[in-house]
C-alpha cells in the first residue's frame, strides 16, 4: 500500500471492490466503461481510496507484457503495432484509468503515479503505454491540442501506431494550423499531459471509439527518457 495521509493506493483483493471500480468507469467512460471483459482478469488493478472517507477516487489497470507480446495488450484491438515488436525490454499497459469526475485534486493524480512507479520498479518495466482518451468522438474541441501532438509529441517513427481501426481522425496529416499553446494544454485530458511532460510520445492519429465514447491516441513512455528531476518526485512518493 503507497499512503500520503490523505489517500492511499494499493491493488484490488476482491470482486466486490471490482464492482465499485466498474461503477467509477461507468461515471467517467458510460455505461459500456463498467463491462466487465477478459483483460479485467489478467491485468493488476489499483485502486485509490480516500483515506478518511473510505471513497473510491481513482482506479487503473495494468497488464505486464515484453514485446513479442504486444499484439495482445488491449491497445493492439485499435492499433497497429507491429513497430514496437522488436522493442527490447519489459512493457506495462496502463488502461481504464479514471479519477471521480467531482474531484479535481491533483494529489490524488500524484498518489496514482507512485503507485505505478513502485510497479514499474517492482518490475523492471522499461516502457509504459496505453489508450490516453479525450471525453466524446468529436475532435472540433480539442483542435489545439491535436495540433501541438501533431507539432511536439509523435512517436519516433520506427515504433509509430500504424491506423487499423476503421474510424480515426488522421490529425498529423488533415490539421494545418498555428498553436494557442495556452488551449492546446488545457485541452489535454489531465494523464496525457502527465505522461508529455514526462517525455511520452503518441500516434499520429487518434481512433474514434464510439463504445466507449472517447477519442484516444496511444501514448508510450520510455522509462529511461524521464527527466531525472522528475524521477526524483516519483520515487519521494514511494518513500
Amino acid at each position: 500500500m503507497l499512503s500520503t495521509g490523505k489517500y492511499h493506493a494499493r491493488a484490488l483483493t476482491d470482486d466486490a471492490e471490482l464492482a465499485t471500480a466498474l461503477a467509477l468507469r461507468a461515471r467517467c467512460f458510460g455505461p459500456s466503461g463498467a463491462v466487465r471483459d477478459a483483460f479485467d482478469e489478467k491485468c493488476t488493478h489499483i485502486l485509490v481510496f480516500d483515506t478518511d472517507s473510505g471513497q473510491l477516487v481513482c482506479c487503473f489497470r495494468m497488464l505486464t507484457l515484453h514485446s513479442n507480446q504486444i499484439s495482445s495488450s488491449y491497445s493492439a484491438q485499435f492499433y497497429d503495432l507491429g513497430g514496437l515488436e522488436t522493442y527490447d525490454g519489459t512493457m506495462l499497459e496502463l488502461g481504464r484509468f479514471c479519477v471521480d469526475p467531482d474531484l479535481t485534486d491533483p494529489d490524488i493524480l500524484r498518489v496514482a503515479w507512485g503507485a505505478m512507479t513502485a510497479y514499474v520498479d517492482a518490475n523492471a518495466v522499461r516502457m509504459l503505454f496505453g489508450c490516453s482518451s479525450f471525453e466524446g468522438i468529436d475532435p472540433a474541441p480539442y483542435l489545439d491540442a491535436f495540433a501541438q501532438l501533431k507539432a511536439r509529441h509523435l512517436a519516433p517513427e520506427h515504433w509509430r501506431p500504424q491506423i487499423k481501426a476503421p474510424d480515426v481522425f488522421d490529425y498529423a496529416a488533415q490539421l494545418h494550423r498555428s498553436i494557442d499553446a495556452k488551449k492546446a494544454m488545457l485541452q489535454m485530458p489531465p494523464l496525457l499531459r502527465t505522461y508529455l511532460m514526462m517525455g511520452g510520445w503518441v500516434s499520429d492519429h487518434a481512433v474514434i471509439d464510439r463504445q466507449m465514447n472517447t477519442l484516444h491516441v496511444f501514448t508510450g513512455l520510455e522509462i529511461g527518457a524521464i527527466p531525472p528531476a522528475r524521477k526524483r518526485l516519483l520515487r519521494a512518493l514511494v518513500g
